[in-house]
């Protein structure tokens, strides 16, 4: 059997998830991010799913999401109240997971053409 590597055109994609970084594309990440199809938001100030709060929805509402995954790390935390709050007001749905869980849900959903943002929070050195 011949393999071939299908690169998907057209969007930001996650290629890979470590414990400290992501890449896109084939940039690597080492600080929390927010991503859409489009466009990628770098040095997001957040490093702790607990440390969320109403100003951090500003800056994901930026890309104008249909669909908000928070990937919180290694593991999956969920943040205060008034984060997920934000969102659930303006009718936007959001999910909370690990990162890996979160890159593989935001490629499938990008691939179908859907207004995705993830949210990705890497620890800070």
């Amino acid at each position: 059997m011949d393999l071939s590597l299908d690169r998907p055109e057209g969007y930001l994609f996650v290629r890979r998830v470590a414990p400290h970084a992501i890449t896109v594309v084939d940039r690597e990440l080492k600080t929390s991010f927010i991503l859409s199809p489009e466009r990628a938001i770098e040095d997001w100030p957040v490093s702790s799913a607990a440390h969320l709060d109403e100003g951090h929805v500003e800056n994901v509402l930026e890309l104008k999401p249909e669909l908000v995954l928070l990937g919180t790390g290694t593991r999956q935390y969920f943040p205060p109240a008034a984060f997920m709050a934000g969102f659930l007001r303006r009718g936007i749905g959001i999910e909370v997971m690990d990162n890996a869980a979160a890159a593989r849900t935001y490629d499938l959903l990008a691939s179908e053409g859907r207004r995705v943002v993830a949210a990705f929070i890497l620890p800070t050195s």
